[in-house]
């Protein structure tokens, strides 16, 4: 009721306060209801995502339902590419508040215990080498084996890895309408983490850490929106059972099509996160 599709893709920009909003709102009712459980507070991580996820579906499901029916609508596949850029911008506005949210909120707080998974995350895909000494850096004991990882073996490793975020978002995407938004939020946080790890916890710092992650962020998540906007578009088909006619084939048309253009911006992510990102800053 208080966030219309329509509206929010005519005014974008919009979206940064309210998922600067959602996940202040998470991050702080997590550190309220369970910072005093011996148990729930280890996974406090998890739940600041489960909260985020909790209040953007309403939003992110109606959307995807929007443009489900933009598919029936229009023939043309430029022109319905257009009309979904216009949800794919909307849910980026949504993304940005997110990172900027959770990361200005982990250098005021500053514990690092509503991100521990994050940060051990953020060590294993930016420090493989040196996997422990990262997360005791930054308060997290895990142990795990590392070696030394040359260029070619990181950028395979991170456009793999960035590829199966994909496909699960799309599966979530088919299997829970939106579903995808959890995978999302996820990312979110571990890119929040990192920017506070890489402004070496000043607000001051903040906006430069930004620049360095969204250089090649952006486009990564803009991919993993398309492939929710992709399948969130055939679960939506299926339950209005518009797989009896001849106009689930065009949808099934316009996903792929959706899905391929998301496979490429990944693996263009993936080459400028190895060797533009490092260069530049």
């Amino acid at each position: 009721m208080i966030l219309n599709p329509r509206r929010s893709e005519r005014r974008p920009w919009e979206l940064f306060f309210v998922g600067f909003f959602y996940a202040a709102l998470s991050v702080l009712l997590v550190n309220w209801i369970f910072s005093g459980d011996v148990v729930l507070a280890k996974y406090a991580g998890i739940l600041i995502v489960t909260f985020a996820v909790m209040f953007s579906m309403p939003f992110v499901y109606y959307t995807i339902k929007l443009e489900e029916s933009k598919d029936a609508e229009i023939d043309s596949t430029f022109r319905l590419l257009k009309e979904h850029g216009k949800a794919i911008h909307a849910f980026l506005w949504l993304f940005l508040g997110f990172i900027v949210a959770f990361s200005s909120l982990y250098i005021i707080l500053g514990s690092t215990d509503n991100y521990k998974a994050q940060i051990e995350t953020y060590c294993a895909i930016n420090n493989p080498n040196n996997y422990d000494g990262c997360a005791a850096q930054y308060g997290v004991k895990d142990k795990r084996a590392t070696g030394l990882v040359t260029s070619t073996e990181l950028l395979g490793g991170i456009f793999t890895n960035n590829l199966y975020v994909l496909i699960f978002t799309i599966i979530f995407s088919i299997i829970f309408g939106a579903g995808g938004i959890f995978i999302l939020a996820w990312n979110a946080s571990v890119i929040a983490a990192a920017m506070a790890i890489f402004s070496k916890s000043t607000l001051s710092s903040l906006p430069m850490s930004l620049a360095r992650y969204m250089i090649h962020g952006l486009p990564e998540i803009a991919a993993y929106f398309i492939g929710t906007l992709a399948g969130g578009i055939i679960g939506i088909a299926i339950i209005k059972k518009e797989f009896r006619t001849d106009k689930f084939w065009n949808i099934l048309h316009d996903s792929l099509l959706l899905i391929i253009c998301a496979i490429i911006i990944i693996l263009l992510a993936a080459l400028m996160e190895v060797f533009i990102t490092p260069k530049l800053f």
